[in-house]
């Protein structure tokens, strides 16, 4: 599975047997072509602002409203199981402290130019 795949249409769709799943595609009359064939209802597909990732779009929907009823649930729940899939991949480092820098010595420019050879004091 390619998480870095772009889509230009996303919503929901009612499958045959009653469950409502998201939906991604690139051409959008060609997938409500599809979905109507495989007896699918209740089709809700927009065009999305630019080509964006599954997860992305998901965000998308979401900020557009799709929050209502079976519609709702099903893009709430592949937003939450991306989301999980994303956190997955990012890396996390525990038990590392930054060192502080209370413990190492001021050194003044004076002291960085006497090093050098280059002090005039």
């Amino acid at each position: 599975m390619n998480a870095d795949k772009l889509f230009t249409v996303a919503g929901t769709a009612k499958n045959a047997d009653g469950t409502v799943k998201t939906r991604f595609a690139n051409d959008l009359v060609a997938r409500i072509k599809i979905l109507n064939k495989a007896g699918c209802t209740d089709i809700n597909l927009v065009e999305l602002p630019v080509s964006m990732t599954k997860l992305d779009a998901l965000k998308y929907l979401t900020e557009q409203g799709i929050t209502q009823g079976d519609a709702g649930y099903a893009v709430s729940a592949k937003l939450a199981e991306k989301s999980k899939i994303a956190k997955k991949g990012e890396v996390k480092v525990a038990g590392v402290k930054a060192k502080s820098n209370a413990t190492k010595p001021a050194v003044t420019a004076e002291q960085v130019l006497a090093a050098v050879g280059e002090a005039t004091v």
